[in-house]
């Protein structure tokens, strides 16, 4: 049923019209509240057509309220966390997006999955937000966070933070 509902945005995002997928999807969500992959799809169109317009033609806030709603209702869902932490991310809502990005790192260490290319792409991005925020990266409020990157960072190579530091201060 779920597959049924997503042919016609998806088709309708194929061939290019992305304001009816959308459309498509706010009819289709309005009778299906309870299915998180309407709120996840929409909320991935509404932030292509942001990035497609250049502008906040929909309004982040209702794209983020988007993002929750899905991972509400499917909260083992991975890729709605992941996706939502990186909404956040490009938002500039820092602390909302690590801690999101780390409640997905816990759920990868659950499953035995080491530091994936979800939170290597997180850890650039983030440093990136923190060189806007300050340049100089100094400043005490968002150590926590450059500490964080640097951590999925170096684990995403499949080090420990113990290993890297151990191997970067070996004169080899």
């Amino acid at each position: 049923m779920v597959e049924e509902l997503l042919q016609t945005p998806i088709e309708l995002f194929s061939s290019g019209d992305l304001d009816g997928a959308l459309a498509n999807l706010e009819e289709t969500i309005a009778g299906n509240k309870g299915i998180p992959e309407l709120h996840h799809m929409w909320a991935e169109f509404a932030n292509m057509k942001n990035a497609q317009e250049q502008d906040d033609v929909i309004s982040g806030r209702k794209i983020m309220t988007a993002y929750k709603t899905a991972m509400e209702l499917d909260e083992e869902n991975m890729e709605y966390i992941a996706d939502f932490a990186g909404f956040a991310l490009e938002c500039r809502r820092i602390p909302l997006a690590v801690k999101e990005f780390q409640r997905y790192a816990r759920r990868l260490a659950l499953e035995d999955i080491p530091v994936d290319e979800v939170l290597f792409t997180a850890s650039r991005n983030l440093v990136d937000a923190i060189e806007v925020m300050d340049p100089s990266r100094e400043s005490p409020m968002i150590q926590p966070w450059l500490k964080q990157a640097l951590e999925w960072a170096v684990g995403a190579l499949g080090y420990t933070t113990e290993d890297a530091i151990t191997t970067l201060s070996s004169e080899d």
